[in-house]
């Protein structure tokens, strides 16, 4: 088994009382069937206007108000997951997408430890 983030990512634009109803249903939907399946590792959401960016700056430390991103896009949610693979991967993003209505990114989760990460750099592995 390996583990994947699934990241969901938001605009500033809120959705309307009847689309915010419909996530309201879908998306602890697909928690349970996650759940259901064994799958689900952590879920959570991180509303943009609590992030805090901290950046090394002359010695110092620059604080700002977040996202770190500027863009219009900000990571507003995702899901860890635990599957077979990453085809697995991608059929709970499927399921995502639909459920949240936006574009779900995947990435594997490195699960490496500093040592294993050193020796693969060492071996050219990386």
């Amino acid at each position: 088994m390996a583990q994947y983030l699934l990241a969901l990512y938001y605009t500033d634009e809120m959705p309307s009382a009847e689309e915010f109803q419909r996530l309201c249903v879908d998306v602890p939907a697909l928690n349970a069937k996650m759940e259901d399946a064994s799958v689900f590792v952590f879920q959570g959401g991180l509303p943009p206007e609590s992030a805090t960016v901290v950046r090394p700056s002359g010695g110092d430390f620059l604080i700002t108000d977040g996202p770190y991103t500027e863009t219009k896009e900000h990571l507003g949610g995702f899901w860890i997951i635990d599957v077979a693979d990453l085809d697995a991967a991608l059929e709970w993003a499927k399921l995502a997408a639909v459920a949240c209505r936006r574009p779900v990114e995947v990435a594997p989760f490195e699960m490496r430890t500093i040592d294993e990460l050193l020796a693969a750099s060492a071996a050219g592995e990386l």
